[in-house]
């Protein structure tokens, strides 16, 4: 919209209706700095509950014998067998033979006639052009005319539903089918209805007929068998080339024959250790995160800009401004205060009894273990809740001291791993409560409040949006007003003028 203005009275009405406006846009401004103050805080809960979760999850883990990895084994020969085991699988030596490997059958045509290709029709075996005959193979039934080709019969093969593979090498002119499965019960049939189906079979090199086939060469068979191995003497059969016996997963890669291998179990005291550094490793992260954010300065005199602000100030002044305020958002926050509880209660709330040798009856606790927080004054607020390893080589501030940690995963791996399994579980027990629950101010896996904080942001856009219909309410009212008063004016100075000319 043009307007006009200031023509009668020679005011600069513009200037002074943006100065009659400025205090009603103040107040706008406000509002929308509250807004983006509320988009920053749910932009940094969003980020923080990720990671909260994917901890939570991680703890889940953690509390699970499984996450652990208890048991280190050395093969002498692992070029003919590999070998993992359990966590409750007994720590010694043990013998091993692979006797077989586990076989698929296979079976190699007679190679076919010179001419024959993979456009060669059945009719070439006797088999009429309107004749049909029924094929079995692998306990399924593929019906072939003298129109089938061979290429249309590897095809019906293939996906006839059988465990079989077919193919067919024009190089080499034969068939090749297999099982594609291991083991015993991996043998296939390949038989036909009648003789017609018989007469096509023997054409393909696939069936003998008085010793040889109507090709040059006779089809070949090597039947499957399972695998067979020998653990300390005692045999074992499986369809595929995998053992699972008495805790151990043993993998055959190659035949020993008469030869003896060995493997040997023992406790992973580098892998319980690794494990349990990389879970507290990302506990710090997480904690030390929450920490910073509240305990941060207070930003009680900044707020975000407007664009005028910011066209007065360079892009790292703005940047600088702004991350002053989206540090501070969760300043002193009850949510978060709560959060961090749930965590650090966990490492108080951990103990357990001892069930071996001189272990036993006796009460543990992590800190048994060497393990907890440095001194108060030591170092900063926002790390005063991490947990460090007494004798960590990586740990700055812990590595000159006794290593107990390890020392107990030697002795008894059990109790340790029972104590961190508790650290876990009160870890993941408080942090579900938070997730798991769903209420009207918050979605299911979120610990703030985002169903309240959305409700708030849509509200502000509201308010934003009435606020400004009211501003523009306000000054047109205020230009119609000084239209007014510049009529007045005009139609003043017409009557002057008129008395005027009366008057010479």
């Amino acid at each position: 919209m043009i307007r006009i203005t200031g023509m009668n009275s020679g005011l600069d009405t513009e200037a002074i209706i943006t100065e009659l406006m400025s205090a009603y846009k103040t107040k706008g401004d406000k509002y929308v700095k509250e807004q983006t103050k509320l988009s920053w805080k749910q932009e940094a809960w969003q980020s923080l509950n990720s990671k909260i979760f994917s901890f939570y999850k991680k703890a889940g883990n953690m509390k699970l014998d499984g996450a652990y990895n208890l048991k280190k084994v050395t093969v002498s020969d692992s070029t003919k067998a590999t070998v993992t085991a359990e966590s409750d699988a007994v720590n010694g030596t043990q013998k091993l033979k692979v006797k077989r490997l586990a076989t698929g059958k296979m079976l190699t045509g007679g190679r076919l006639r010179d001419g024959y290709n993979e456009g060669t029709k059945f009719t070439t075996f006797g088999l009429g052009e309107g004749e049909e005959t029924t094929i079995h193979i692998g306990g399924k039934d593929i019906t072939v005319k003298g129109s089938t080709t061979i290429e249309d019969f590897v095809k019906q093969i293939n996906e006839s539903g059988a465990d079989v593979k077919a193919t067919y090498d024009k190089g080499q002119q034969r068939f090749y089918i297999s099982s594609t499965n291991t083991g015993d019960s991996a043998n296939f049939d390949l038989s036909a209805s009648n003789e017609k189906g018989n007469a096509v079979l023997q054409g393909l090199g696939l069936m003998k007929k008085d010793g040889r086939t109507d090709g040059t060469g006779d089809p070949t068979v090597s039947d499957a068998h399972n695998a067979w191995i020998e653990l300390n003497g005692v045999s074992y059969f499986s369809d595929s080339n995998v053992f699972n016996i008495n805790g151990f997963k043993i993998e055959a890669q190659a035949e020993t024959g008469e030869e003896e291998i060995s493997f040997t179990t023992s406790t992973d005291v580098d892998g319980i250790y690794d494990t349990i550094k990389d879970f507290l490793s990302e506990y710090n992260s997480l904690i030390s995160e929450m920490s910073k954010l509240y305990n941060a300065d207070s930003a009680k005199d900044y707020e975000p800009l407007t664009d005028e602000e910011k066209g007065a100030m360079s892009e790292s002044e703005i940047e600088k401004w702004e991350d002053k305020i989206k540090g501070s958002l969760l300043r002193r926050d009850s949510t978060l205060s709560s959060i961090i509880s749930s965590l650090t209660t966990g490492f108080l709330s951990a103990t357990a009894i001892g069930k071996h040798g001189e272990n036993a009856g006796k009460q543990f606790s992590l800190s048994s273990l060497g393990i907890g927080t440095l001194g108060y004054f030591e170092v900063e607020a926002d790390k005063r809740n991490e947990l460090h390893i007494d004798g960590d080589a990586d740990d700055e501030d812990t590595a000159e001291k006794k290593d107990e940690l390890r020392a107990m995963i030697e002795e008894d791996p059990d109790l340790v791993i029972e104590l961190m399994k508790k650290f876990a579980g009160s870890i993941y027990d408080n942090l579900d409560k938070k997730l798991s629950t769903r209420t009207e101010l918050s979605s299911m896996y979120k610990v703030y409040n985002d169903k309240e904080m959305a409700i708030q942001y849509s509200d502000y856009t509201k308010t934003i949006s009435a606020w400004e219909k009211k501003m523009q309410e306000i000054e047109d009212n205020y230009y119609q007003k000084f239209s007014k008063m510049e009529t007045a004016l005009a139609k003043l100075q017409s009557q002057t003028s008129s008395l005027s000319s009366l008057f010479g």
